[in-house]
C-alpha cells in the first residue's frame, strides 16, 4: 500500500469518526488543524485506524506522532 492509498483511507476514517465530510488531510496535518480532533476523538481515531488497517500501535508510537505523515509511516511499517 502506497502513501496515496493510505492517505485516502485515512481521510475516509477521519471524516467518519469526526463526522465532518469536509476534512482534507495532508502529511503535515495536525490535530490543531482540525477543530473536531481533540484528545477523546484522537483515541477513537486510533482505534478506527487500527481496525481499518488490521494493525496495532504501541503507545510510544502513538505519542511520537506530530502529524498525519508520521502516522502514515507507522502504518507502512506494519
Amino acid at each position: 500500500m502506497d502513501n496515496s492509498e493510505i492517505l485516502s483511507k485515512l481521510i475516509l476514517i477521519f471524516r467518519e469518526e469526526l463526522d465532518n465530510e469536509d476534512i482534507v488531510l495532508s502529511k503535515e496535518t495536525t490535530a490543531e488543524d482540525i477543530e473536531e480532533w481533540d484528545s477523546l476523538s484522537h483515541i477513537q481515531l486510533i482505534v478506527a485506524v487500527e481496525k481499518a488497517f488490521k494493525i496495532r500501535f504501541t503507545s510510544s508510537e502513538i505519542q511520537s506522532w506530530n502529524n498525519v505523515g508520521e502516522m502514515m509511516e507507522s502504518i507502512k511499517r506494519k
